[in-house]
């Protein structure tokens, strides 16, 4: 009886346990970045903020194990403490929009997107990686759309857009320009191993064939704290 119910134990446990994420930041730009990581309201933080990522350098960070949502950007130019950034510590600045362990531990969901809602500092991609099922595809913008933002659209001497969305779109239609747009591709991903972050990547390279069961995956609208 006793070995019964420990069994029992066990099964809840595991039953109830989400599957650990980790959150990697890659930097491939020319130049440093300084990667900024904001927890929804309520939540907790994962990052002190103060790391420094010369080129290809990377920076991994633990998410909990409950659910969590926050922002993540990429600062540049920024003093010693990184108190003081060029660019990304406000708008415009290309933002990523995470949410990870949502639906419960039958479901253990992740959502991403990139968003220039609010502006374009630097080409950033996310993909997942390790995941239990779902269609996982690569989102983002690998394109440096400061190049050609018009001109009145320049911000911080010419290494920030403001947009305008139309402008981004066009030539990142793997983001979201506007408060209710989505991406042109679907996104059930469950239980990733890791959500990894590039800067300055090059390619989008999209895969994450469909599980048989992500027809029954219903990921919400990820919506990050202003």
């Amino acid at each position: 009886m006793a070995s019964a119910l420990a069994f029992v134990i066990v099964l809840a446990a595991s039953t109830c346990a989400s599957t650990a994420t980790t959150l990697t930041i890659h930097n491939l730009c020319p130049h440093p970045v300084w990667p900024l990581v904001t927890p929804n309201s309520g939540l907790p933080s994962i990052s002190d903020n103060t790391a420094r990522l010369d080129t290809n350098a990377l920076l991994s960070l633990s998410f909990p194990a409950t659910f969590w949502a926050g922002r993540v950007a990429a600062r540049t130019g920024c003093d010693a403490a990184a108190s003081g950034c060029w660019t990304g510590a406000a708008p415009p600045a290309t933002v990523v929009q995470v949410t990870v362990h949502d639906g419960g531990s039958s479901q253990d969901r992740a959502a991403y997107s990139v968003s220039l809602v609010d502006g374009f500092n630097v080409p950033t991609v996310v993909t997942p990686h390790a995941a239990a099922g779902g269609q996982c595809p690569a989102l983002g913008c690998a394109v440096d759309l400061n190049c050609d933002c018009p001109p009145a659209q320049r911000a911080a001497d010419g290494v920030a857009c403001r947009g305008p969305p139309g402008y981004f779109k066009s030539r990142c239609p793997l983001t979201r320009t506007t408060p209710t747009d989505v991406e042109p591709v679907p996104q059930s991903c469950r239980a990733p191993g890791e959500i990894k972050i590039v800067f300055c990547q090059t390619t989008i390279v999209t895969g994450g064939a469909a599980a048989a069961d992500a027809e029954a995956m219903v990921i919400r609208s990820v919506v990050a704290d202003s």
